[in-house]
């Protein structure tokens, strides 16, 4: 009896303690373009309008995106480009995770940052291993959690939000690529 007491007492303070959440900075978007593209000597701001036909591409390959506009960086080596990365944001769970992706010139992921993540379980996303799991896929990849990209229990919708959203933004370089609008 005394065991029961016990356990339940344990459970009530158990449920009266807050969750606590990972809320914090992981990287900025300048630490990320250096992680993406060391080589580069200069990075040029530049804002992404997406077009109506943009918006109708990138929801067939992964749902609506949260904005039609993107802040990205152009990464320079003297006055050649080399990529850009581009920033973005998704809900994990219930949360916001902000992260930025660098992206070659040849249409190809060369990094994967976690700029911010506020929920309070699936934080491993930000781990190196499974952002590695991106670099060198371009438009032509599935990029979709348990074909390509490896899930993380506990961080499944983390995982699958992040992928779509990186999935949008690899076929939103690729159009603005091969339009020239870079």
């Amino acid at each position: 009896m005394a065991r029961l007491r016990w356990i339940t007492a344990a459970s009530g303070l158990a449920l009266s303690v807050p969750a606590v959440v990972q809320a914090a900075p992981f990287a900025t978007l300048e630490e990320a373009a250096r992680r993406g593209f060391p080589d580069a000597t200069s990075f040029r701001e530049q804002l992404v309008q997406a077009t109506p036909d943009d918006v109708r591409a990138l929801a067939a390959v992964g749902g609506a995106a949260r904005s039609t506009t993107w802040r990205m960086l152009i990464a320079l080596k003297g006055d050649q480009a080399l990529g850009a990365i581009v920033t973005d944001s998704v809900v994990g769970k219930f949360e916001l995770i902000d992260y930025a992706v660098a992206l070659g010139l040849d249409g190809h992921i060369r990094h994967v940052e976690i700029l911010n993540y506020r929920e309070s379980h699936g934080y491993e996303i930000k781990l190196p291993a499974w952002r590695k799991q991106f670099v060198g896929k371009g438009s032509d990849a599935k990029l979709s959690v348990g074909e390509d990209i490896a899930n993380i229990s506990g961080a499944t919708l983390s995982c699958t939000h992040v992928t779509d959203g990186i999935r949008r933004l690899v076929v939103l370089f690729e159009r603005l690529r091969t339009s020239k609008r870079l």
